[in-house]
């Protein structure tokens, strides 16, 4: 039995064990955006920092301006580190994720307490409802969990390993770059891990190689300086809603693209061998259809879904407010009107570029007697993943290792801020090794996470160190 095996063996035994953990950790109402919140996102924290103590980690809460970043180092078990050490020096592993978690509204539309996390029957065998499940405290236990079991089976980790858990990506990361150069020394590392994406399906695991970028932005539009009646001045005096629909209502074309200047200028398609292997992947758009309850899909034309979602920008409306919502009716012109607007921008897409194309669309889109501001709250560059570096092949060892069958290789729609960061602040390449499936309504009521997805996450994590500690792809 190789030292792997042993390891793979003690997860399976405690693996209820596993599920107990995850359960008391996905009670602790961790809402980051949420001041009323903000004991409990520390209490989480606590919590990180006590698991990774107990696996003789030395571990310490690095303060932000807001919540405080988990951050976790082992030396590595000398007896495992034979097959890994470079000149004398252990590869050095850094794992990263977040304790932060969604608001969970609406909770009309929650089959259960969010907080309150229960177990329930599914396609795929058990799984554990609730928020954070899957984004991203369950990712997070599975790394954990295979840092235990070589903890309890070998003394501890196969090579050196730091460990880097946030509690602020639910809001952008704010203070994350600022925690990365202030600790460049502690997390200076050969690679860093993260499981906050999602395999292909149940049966077959993936690694991530593009994510988009972020540009969220909220436009605030003024007109009148009160509310006023609609009949004394309507058709003469400015409608901030008027004309915040009209913005809204030009940013796309009738083939569904971003209809602003030189949007698309930095857009690079996917070389042809990549295009290929997503066009080989086996795709129902009836079933994604089913999945999130809608009738047809949408978008720009001419592209198909997968390139739709992981290699083209978009433009989102994310909500409006503005004048009267309530029951009944109320003729008035509001005094103002704002709506949030999120793009996802794809490699090369500068979000600086794309803000100040953005501001030029809105001063040529509003009429001039309306006062306007636009204020960022998010900015982020899409990334395109090294595939050639020496590490990727452990992951894909390991995964294939504990599938039986090789990692499909996938974009993500979604951003990840702390990839980008770790490029660019540390020098450190990224792999993305994530166990979600897209059918776990991420940011959504009844939030999931199969407990099918948590054993193999945390087994393909175990069955990665010991590759690296072995040597594999170094």
């Amino acid at each position: 039995m190789t030292n792997i095996d042993a390891v793979l063996r003690h997860l399976d035994a405690d693996f209820d064990g596993a599920v107990a953990r995850l359960t008391e950790f996905l009670r602790i109402p961790s809402v980051s955006t949420d001041p009323a919140r903000a004991g409990e996102v520390r209490r989480a924290a606590h919590w990180i920092a006590d698991q990774l103590a107990a696996l003789d980690f030395s571990v310490s809460l690095v303060e932000t301006a807001r919540h405080p970043t988990v951050i976790a180092q082992h030396p590595g078990t000398p007896g495992g580190l034979d097959g890994g050490v470079r000149d004398g020096v252990p590869p050095h592993i850094l794992y990263y994720g977040h304790y932060d978690v969604q608001p969970p509204e609406p909770l009309e539309e929650w089959t259960t307490d969010p907080f309150d996390p229960t177990i329930i029957d599914g396609p795929h065998g058990k799984r554990i409802v609730a928020r954070g499940a899957v984004d991203d405290k369950g990712q997070v236990m599975t790394f954990i969990e295979a840092l235990r079991a070589w903890h309890a089976v070998h003394g501890g980790p196969p090579t050196r390993v730091t460990v880097l858990i946030e509690g602020e990506e639910e809001i952008g990361s704010a203070n994350l770059a600022a925690t990365l150069e202030a600790e460049r020394d502690r997390l200076g590392a050969d690679i860093c891990v993260v499981s906050d994406t999602t395999g292909w399906d149940v049966d077959t695991p993936a690694l991530t190689t593009r994510l988009r970028g972020m540009l969220y932005t909220e436009l605030y539009v003024e007109g009148p300086g009160h509310d006023l009646h609609s009949g004394l001045y309507g058709g003469v005096a400015p409608n901030p809603l008027n004309a915040l629909t009209r913005v809204l209502g030009r940013l796309h074309d009738d083939q569904g693209r971003v209809a602003i200047d030189g949007f698309y200028d930095d857009v690079r398609d996917p070389d042809p061998e990549t295009l290929a292997a997503w066009a080989a992947l086996p795709q129902d758009d009836e079933a994604v259809m089913a999945e999130i309850g809608a009738d047809g899909l949408d978008g720009e034309q001419g592209v198909s879904r997968l390139e739709r979602l992981w290699s083209r920008p978009t433009c989102d409306i994310n909500g409006i407010s503005g004048g009267y919502a309530g029951a009944g009716s109320k003729t008035v012109i509001p005094a103002r009107a704002s709506a949030k607007v999120s793009f996802r921008l794809v490699p090369d897409q500068d979000p600086d570029r794309i803000l100040a194309a953005y501001k030029v669309f809105i001063a040529q889109t509003l009429p001039s007697a309306c006062r306007w501001r636009l204020e960022v709250h998010s900015k982020s560059t899409g990334v395109e993943v090294d595939t050639g570096q020496p590490m990727m092949a452990a992951a894909r060892a390991a995964l294939e290792q504990v599938y039986g069958r090789p990692a499909a290789p996938i974009g993500c729609g979604g951003s990840i801020p702390v990839v980008g960061m770790m490029r660019r602040l540390l020098g450190i390449d990224t792999i993305l090794m994530g166990f979600g499936l897209d059918d776990d309504r991420m940011h959504s009521p009844n939030e999931k996470f199969e407990l099918r997805a948590l054993a193999n996450g945390a087994r393909s994590h175990a069955a990665f160190l010991g590759k690296v500690a072995e040597g594999s792809g170094l």
